[in-house]
């Protein structure tokens, strides 16, 4: 990582019980004015992705992983601020963590599925469609570390070339169609990395998740680990600087 690497914000997010409390008109109008001011802070700050998964089971009031991406500290930062400004930030749940991407190269070798290029929606941004999930894929979002002192075991000892070997074996077998990694700013206690795993079935997710939980390696690593779908993925593809946005 570097300081010309891009920055992304991992942000985890949901609504507030009060939300579903308002009126359908107060929701529609809130809605309309975050969405305008989140676009104008995407243009100024020339954001190149925004782009969201939906948890198949929420955790509590968090239902929603986004990877939000900004050349800069101060576009993640304008981002964050827009994002929980009245009257719509005051039912939002939020949890932020600015972080780097990990050195694509590595892993792209794995993917033996690619997915498909998202097309943006040709509509302006503006006009809120109706939102759906993609159906298409399943995404396991892992979040993970070493336990402690496990870095100072040799990768023999962890058994490093193994689980190597037997997560190629799973992503050639399944079709995996992702791996994306990040790397925490500030490392948290219980994660320092963050993953987004994409597989075309639910029995894919399940054989990712089992190999991640091998032994040896499995019992080095502390993870925590959802399933989710991607989240209207054209609408927000439309709101990337790279793609467009009036």
């Amino acid at each position: 990582m570097t300081d010309r690497d891009p920055v992304i914000v991992l942000f985890k997010g949901g609504r507030l019980p009060a939300w579903h409390q308002l009126s359908d008109q107060e929701r529609s109008e809130f809605e309309q004015t975050h969405v305008d001011l989140m676009l104008s802070v995407a243009r100024e700050h020339a954001m190149a992705r925004l782009e969201g998964f939906r948890l198949i089971g929420p955790q509590g009031d968090w239902q929603r992983f986004w990877l939000i991406e900004f050349p800069t500290m101060e576009g993640a930062e304008a981002w964050i601020r827009a994002e929980m400004t009245p009257p719509y930030g005051l039912y939002g749940d939020y949890e932020y963590h600015l972080s780097r991407p990990l050195e694509h190269e590595p892993y792209s070798a794995w993917v033996t599925q690619p997915a498909p290029p998202v097309v943006p929606l040709p509509a302006d941004p503006h006009t809120i469609p109706e939102l759906r999930t993609d159906p298409n894929s399943i995404v396991v979002l892992m979040f993970a570390r070493y336990r402690p002192f496990a870095e100072a075991l040799t990768p023999e000892q962890r058994g490093d070339a193994q689980h190597v070997d037997l997560m190629r074996g799973i992503a050639k077998e399944h079709g995996l169609m992702r791996l994306e990694g990040f790397q925490l700013v500030s490392p948290q206690t219980d994660w320092h990395r963050a993953w987004v795993i994409e597989l075309p079935t639910l029995e894919a997710a399940e054989a990712w998740i089992e190999g991640e939980e091998a032994l040896p390696h499995g019992m080095h690593a502390q993870r925590t680990i959802h399933l989710a779908r991607k989240w209207a993925p054209e609408y927000f593809a439309s709101w990337s600087e790279l793609d467009g946005t009036p």
